[in-house]
């Protein structure tokens, strides 16, 4: 069945009993391609059903289908004429694991960040509207991203507007890690009620009761409406509520949906229950560990494990906060709905007191820990990279400009290969090498990492933060504990006398293959590794601009950031005067397409070959520049 189809036109032909087979076909195939690829798995399966009544109902692409996350698009993929690439998914020059607009008419908005739907939604049919449009515009949003304020800033104008929209609110209740909060328990009493079908019928008998009874009528209505659902939020916030309904049942979707579609009122909100993974039985079994996956045997579930030489950096990490921790009970770590993804569920289970998860609500994260820092702890205010820029209001005004405390660890930081754009850690260095009273460090290797965690808890004069990237380190030896770090202080890793390589963070290693190299060719090359983004080590750079006649800085980060912090400390102490050749190598100023971090550092030129490259060329050597690039 599911070879009839290439577009939802096609699926809109067949006749609605054929939607289960389609449905347990897309299932099937869904499961085959992530099993080739990786990829996030638990979520697509568990709306394969929505999927395809949505699909089925709607006329997409001229009705606009966004989707919140993009994590559960993998089977709105295969039936938007890309299942003959499905299988290229998240490789270089393959489909992309979320939502893309350059990808195809049937995603009309890019996602990757949580909770971004309903504005997006909202947008598109406020313009509708103003172009005498009658499209319908749909947002399928998790629970999960429902905890993140932006969505219910988004529900409060919707509301407020009026504007024909219909939200679907996918709630399987489980995001990455279980929602927590206010939200969660709602849901769930919602989801454990039947009272909707009740409501409207007792609303029917009253319309027609004398005018007197029908107000008192609607008063008990709204009454017990409170005492059985729990709340009555979304039609408080000016949604029709309609469900909670099983999102694996179409022949209760489909016609849900069809009078949803042709009802002429506001904004519409359909409450779906589902289950993620549902319909392969490891990821039902275990749907945090089914969210994401490597490659793996359809069969038994079992996933390809990459061969481990070296532990991860976010192993490392939470390992060396919960050693700190046992030795200072004013540590804590906060995490924004990412336990696992940021190691403090290794954290959580040696200190559960003082772990925080505080769902997916960045900006609540950074001034929460900055309140937990006024109280005299050390909050540790662990969030991705490119989920920390969510935060950064909160950054400035209630963690720098109050030089509070805040430890903020970066995992994720540099580009992260399969995710993507929306996942890459490009940014940090520039958006908070700005703040006046921030500390940055780069962990080099896992091994300094672990000294980084130590100087983070022990730096009380301030924030600081500290960024290392996905993956795993690059097998130094492990000290036994961390090594408190003199703010602001490099090292030198090898010396030479005409070309000065100023590293910061991981690309280091590939530092120093670059100074074998040049050496070689008769360039005697230093190499340093700066550690500290902000202070920098003003010293040995005016030692590495004195004694060289190139020097070359080199970040995992987009311009902006360290190489343009290094050039105005050279400029402002006359050190550009001298004929000094400086080059600043950075990630490139664009969006880079997701692929191996390897190929992606390459295509950046910050791998050994780039840097033997800059180097040369600022020697004057343009054509031994070019050969090294082909060769």
């Amino acid at each position: 069945m599911l070879d009839q189809i290439r577009t939802p036109e096609d699926l809109r032909k067949l006749p609605e009993q054929d939607m289960r087979q389609v449905a347990d076909e897309l299932r099937a195939e869904t499961i085959d391609a992530v099993s080739v690829t990786g990829g996030h798995l638990g979520a697509g399966l568990g709306v394969v059903e929505l999927t395809v009544a949505i699909h089925r109902v709607f006329d997409t692409p001229r009705d606009r289908l966004i989707w919140d996350v993009g994590h559960q698009a993998y089977p709105h993929k295969i039936l938007t004429g890309r299942r003959d690439r499905i299988r290229t998914l998240r490789k270089g020059g393959g489909l992309s694991g979320f939502t893309k607009r350059s990808e195809s008419e049937y995603d009309p908005f890019g996602a990757a960040h949580s909770s971004t739907s309903i504005s997006a939604a909202l947008g598109m049919a406020v313009a509708r509207d103003l172009s005498s449009g009658r499209n319908n515009v749909i947002a399928v949003i998790g629970d999960g991203s429902m905890s993140a304020g932006m969505a219910y800033e988004a529900m409060n104008n919707a509301g407020a507007r009026k504007e024909r929209l219909v939200v679907i609110l996918n709630d399987n209740d489980m995001s990455i890690a279980p929602p927590v909060g206010a939200m969660s328990a709602y849901l769930a009493r919602l989801a454990s009620g039947r009272y909707v079908s009740i409501r409207e019928t007792v609303k029917q008998i009253a319309s027609h009761l004398p005018r007197g009874l029908y107000e008192r009528a609607k008063k008990a209505e709204e009454f017990g409406r409170g005492f059985v659902t729990g709340g009555t939020l979304f039609e408080e916030m000016g949604f029709y509520y309609v469900g909670p309904i099983d999102g694996h049942n179409l022949d209760h979707l489909l016609p849900v949906l069809k009078n949803v579609r042709d009802m002429q009122t506001g904004p519409v909100l359909v409450h779906v229950v589902t289950q993620k993974g549902k319909g392969y039985a490891p990821a039902e079994a275990s749907a945090d560990k089914y969210h994401g996956v490597n490659k793996f045997d359809v069969i038994t579930g079992a996933q390809v494990k990459p061969k481990a030489n070296a532990p991860a950096y976010t192993r490392v990490f939470a390992e060396s906060l919960v050693k700190e921790a046992a030795r200072d009970d004013k540590i804590v770590a906060v995490t924004a709905a990412m336990p696992s993804g940021t190691g403090l569920d290794i954290f959580g289970k040696a200190f559960p007191r003082r772990t925080f998860d505080v769902g997916i609500a960045e900006q609540h994260a950074v001034t929460f820990a900055a309140g937990l820092a006024t109280e005299g702890y050390k909050p540790f205010c662990a969030i991705y990279s490119t989920f920390l820029q969510r935060g950064y209001d909160q950054v400035c005004h209630d963690v720098d400009l109050q030089k509070l405390p805040v430890r903020f660890a970066m995992d994720r930081a540099g580009l992260v290969g399969a995710d993507g754009p929306t996942h890459a850690g490009a940014f940090d260095l520039a958006y908070l090498g700005c703040l006046p009273n921030m500390a940055i460090m780069a962990a080099a290797d896992e091994a300094e990492l672990v000294h980084m965690v130590a100087t983070a808890a022990a730096y009380d004069e301030g924030p600081i933060a500290f960024r290392y990237p996905r993956g795993e380190g690059v097998g130094v030896e492990m000290p036994e504990r961390g090594e408190i770090l003199e703010i602001g202080k490099g090292r030198i890793m090898r010396e030479g006398s005409k070309v000065a390589i100023f590293s910061l963070g991981t690309r280091l290693a590939e530092a120093l293959l670059a100074a074998e190299d040049l050496t070689a060719r008769g360039f005697s090359t230093t190499v340093a590794d700066a550690r500290f983004a902000k202070p920098i080590d003003r010293a040995m750079l005016r030692r590495l601009a004195a004694n060289h006649e190139v020097l070359i800085t080199v970040e995992e980060g987009a311009m902006g950031g360290f190489g343009a912090h290094v050039l105005q400390l050279l400029a402002d102490d006359g050190l550009l005067d001298r004929g000094l050749k400086v080059r600043t190598m950075t990630l490139p100023d664009a969006y880079q397409d997701h692929d191996s971090p390897e190929k992606m550092y390459a295509a950046a030129g910050l791998d050994a070959k780039g840097i033997v490259a800059k180097a040369l060329a600022a020697l004057g050597d343009e054509k031994g520049a070019a050969r090294v690039m082909i060769a």
